[in-house]
């Protein structure tokens, strides 16, 4: 029995969607790929905690509301379960779980406690003022890409829609 190598062969930045975070519009754009010898690739994705950050930062301040992944990616983000949430947001779990599956869009209203919520909670600096984002909480059908430069990251950054 042969042990799999693990030489590497090549590294390459490339764009990668990374559904890991449980969402399916988030694109790192220049992030590193190692090919090894025996063909198999990884991504190398640093500093986690900052990227989530990242995405965090951008469903907070988008001008569109957010979809069912979202909700729950920024509930695990701020550390809550399902119940806290629905004690803060004066619903039931039952309701936090139907916006979360997408039997059911967020309400406006819980939907701007969620992003002041977890702003003040990830100590993210908002660059819009209340009434900006309460028109943002507007659901719409197409739920918009979010892209982020991963060539750096120490400072992952997002890039313009």
């Amino acid at each position: 029995m042969s042990r799999k190598s693990t030489k590497k062969k090549r590294r390459k930045k490339v764009d990668y969607r990374y559904t890991e975070s449980g969402l399916d519009n988030v694109i790192i754009k220049g992030v590193e790929m190692v090919t090894y010898e025996d063909g198999t690739e990884q991504v190398c994705i640093p500093k986690i905690h900052e990227l989530h950050r990242a995405i965090a930062h951008s469903l907070i301040t988008r001008e569109t509301g957010i979809s069912a992944k979202e909700l729950k990616f920024l509930r695990s983000e701020i550390g809550m379960t399902q119940e806290q949430l629905a004690e803060i947001l004066k619903v039931s779990r039952v309701t936090i779980s139907r916006w979360e599956s997408g039997k059911e869009h967020i309400d406006s209203n819980a939907e701007f406690v969620v992003r002041r919520l977890a702003a003040e909670l990830l100590e993210i600096d908002l660059e819009m003022t209340v009434e900006e984002m309460a028109k943002s909480c507007v659901w719409k059908v197409k739920v918009p890409v979010i892209a982020i430069d991963g060539s750096n990251p120490e400072n992952y950054e997002l890039l313009a829609a």
